[in-house]
């Protein structure tokens, strides 16, 4: 059997294509012109974007499914980098590849909150190429997962390298809005085992860890985990003031925050995984015990 990926050479793509070629699938990575393979001669690779119908012809001739994992955090309009084009449009234009190349399987990774009526434009983007995949005459699962962690993340690297480097850690607000991270390699694996998993056609999982934690305790969880002495210090920042910072800030690369993200770590980011957990038969990865493997 036969796996078309895009999205490959991100965090959950990597992590994804090497539980595929565990399980003896063959795999086929999207690969954009221009960029070095780093796969071994083990992984097929084809040349294309998602954001280009016509480089997307023929490219899933040969597989038996497809993993729509191509998704962005941050827009860079300069570049042509938005959420409209990352998400609703490339996810309509494979969509329209696999419906034309006789593919049936596809798998799509959504994200937790993603909704009709979102305050967010990521939210939103999100919820319309959901849209896209339901009304597809395709047999479709689409995944909804949390914050996501593991070795190569952005989020819990970026607050050990915080907690490491300063003697107050800031916090936006009060650090009480709810998050409930999930691992990267359970991710992965449910989006393996739907490939054998005949009843999770047509439905729609939400996918996060055993346990949820305000933003101060899984400060002071990865305080742990670095061997920081606890009560790990904090300076929580007023959102009267923060807001409109991030605001007047946001367009600059290297600022590592926008209104889209604050508002989302804002409004926290919970849900119920039993029946994804049920489903695919998924051991979840506890986050103190996660984030030991690899912050040590």
């Amino acid at each position: 059997m036969k796996i078309f990926v895009t999205g490959g050479t991100g965090f959950v793509g990597q992590e994804l294509i090497g539980q595929l070629l565990n399980a003896q699938y063959s795999v086929r990575v999207l690969i954009r012109a221009g960029s070095a393979s780093i796969y071994s001669n083990k992984i097929e690779t084809v040349t294309g974007d998602t954001t280009d119908p016509a480089s997307l012809k023929a490219a899933l001739e040969g597989c038996d499914a497809v993993i729509h994992l191509v998704g962005i955090i941050r827009e860079f309009p300069s570049r042509g980098i938005s959420f409209a084009r990352l998400h609703p449009e490339s996810t309509g234009n494979l969509l329209q590849a696999a419906e034309e190349q006789g593919i049936s399987r596809f798998l799509h990774m959504s994200a937790n909150r993603a909704r009709a009526d979102a305050v967010t434009d990521y939210h939103k983007s999100k919820w319309a190429a959901e849209e896209l995949v339901r009304q597809s005459n395709l047999d479709w699962t689409i995944f909804r997962p949390s914050l996501i962690f593991g070795a190569a993340d952005q989020f819990v690297n970026l607050l050990a390298g915080l907690i490491k480097a300063l003697p107050l850690v800031p916090v936006m607000g009060d650090g009480r809005y709810r998050l409930q991270p999930v691992c990267v390699t359970d991710v992965a694996s449910g989006f393996v085992a739907a490939l054998r998993v005949k009843e999770s056609i047509s439905r729609t999982y939400h996918c996060g860890g055993p346990n949820a934690y305000s933003y101060d305790e899984i400060l002071d969880l990865i305080g742990l985990a670095l061997g920081k002495k606890m009560p790990l210090r904090k300076l929580h920042q007023p959102l009267s003031l923060m807001k409109p910072l991030v605001a007047m800030l946001q367009s600059l690369p290297q600022f590592p925050m926008t209104s889209n993200q604050l508002q989302m770590l804002l409004e926290g980011n919970c849900c119920d995984p039993t029946e994804w957990k049920e489903t695919f038969k998924l051991e979840l990865t506890e986050f103190p015990e996660g984030i030991s493997a690899f912050l040590k």
